[in-house]
């Protein structure tokens, strides 16, 4: 472990094409008996070896029970969503040879966790040494979004100036309303589990990227954070990659809304690029945790605060009202059609938590649940 008098190295920012977007989705594996998580990660991805070829990147997560996909860099959202129809085509293929169901959503509804298995790598298991229960309770489910960006700056800046959409984003892709058999009555239980590690959260206020590498000197320095890796922030920049990387949504049910999120974060990134600059201060981030746990107790009917002006509003509202800012930028990057999609979702204040809760209705069963979630995530439609 390092010690405060080592300097460590300076982090540096890849370049990576602006604008750019690529998307990161954990999902569940789950047996066809009781739709219950199963240990099927190292044979679906045996699996996988042996068949077609396929796009992106499909890899182990931190236990047995889930699989990544990675996709490529996309300049836009219509290749990023053909990408991701050919890379859930091929892992339903491996999955039905295997008798095994694939699911979104951002945490199993009934699952223990004690019965995960730790997948076996060394920064898997480096995870359990260091954290214990914590590493097989995070067998949880979320979506990442990388954003390119032209310099390191760029990247600090549309960090804080995203913070403010965070709650956004939380409502949005919200899909982990059960808990260990339990209606928590949060829309997203998910970032509850995050929570619970030390460096979650959100970025300190630095304002430039010599800053940053300032503060990263002094965590690294300190022994308390060896890579980006070891931040679990909401929003983090990802020198290696050059991007800003989006962590607070949970999996959607259908990769169809993954794709749109993704959307929407490029539009966004576009529209505060392409104004001028604003100052951010510790004003910025007082209402921060409040929005944000309104966001994953209520969803889109959650009360949030603009950091600006103090105004209070319902969070689909502020969707929907923002929405004329974005327009121009959705209609230069060709996604104006998915973010449509998320606004309908916004003005019917439905996410996936609510269809969720609906299909318990139906069914009367979580396992029904998850069996309904299978059929969406693993449909031959997008």
């Amino acid at each position: 472990m390092e010690t405060a008098q080592r300097s460590p190295a300076r982090l540096g920012f890849a370049e990576s094409p602006p604008l750019t977007i690529g998307i990161e989705l954990e999902v569940q594996i789950v047996n066809t008996r009781d739709y219950n998580l199963t240990r099927g990660a190292s044979d679906l991805l045996a699996a996988l070896k042996g068949g077609a070829p396929y796009p992106g990147e499909i890899k182990p997560e931190v236990t047995e029970s889930m699989i990544e996909l990675a996709t490529s860099i996309h300049a836009g959202h219509a290749g990023m969503l053909a990408e991701l129809v050919a890379m859930r085509d091929v892992i339903v293929a491996a999955a039905q040879r295997l008798n095994v169901g694939i699911a979104g959503g951002g945490a199993h509804p009934f699952q223990t966790w004690s019965d995960r298995r730790i997948y076996d790598t060394e920064r898997f298991n480096q995870v359990a040494h260091e954290y214990g229960y914590l590493a097989k309770q995070f067998t949880v489910f979320g979506q990442h979004i990388h954003v390119g960006c032209a310099s390191g700056d760029d990247a600090v800046y549309l960090t804080h100036m995203l913070s403010r959409y965070v709650p956004h984003f939380i409502a949005l892709s919200a899909s982990s309303p059960f808990h260990q058999g339990e209606d928590t009555l949060f829309d997203s239980s998910r970032l509850s589990i995050v929570n619970a590690f030390p460096l979650s959260g959100r970025i300190p206020l630095v304002r430039d990227w010599a800053q940053f590498e300032a503060y990263f000197a002094k965590m690294r320095g300190f022994g308390i954070a060896r890579s980006m890796k070891d931040f679990y922030w909401d929003i983090r920049p990802k020198p290696e990659y050059g991007t800003i990387e989006i962590r607070a949504c949970d999996t959607p049910l259908g990769i169809a809304h993954a794709a749109a999120l993704a959307a929407y974060a490029q539009v966004l990134a576009r529209h505060f690029l392409s104004e001028p600059r604003r100052p951010i201060t510790d004003d910025w981030y007082l209402p921060y945790n409040y929005n944000r746990f309104q966001a994953c107790r209520y969803g889109l009917e959650a009360s949030i605060i603009d950091p600006v002006d103090g105004r209070r509003t319902v969070l689909a509202d502020d969707i929907v009202s923002g929405f004329g800012r974005l327009e121009e930028h959705a209609a230069e990057l060709r996604c104006r059609p998915a973010l449509e999609a998320l606004l309908l979702g916004a003005r019917a204040r439905e996410n996936d938590a609510r269809r969720m809760r609906t299909k318990l209705r139906e069914t009367g069963s979580l396992a029904g649940v998850v069996r309904w979630q299978c059929e969406r995530w693993m449909q031959a439609a997008v």
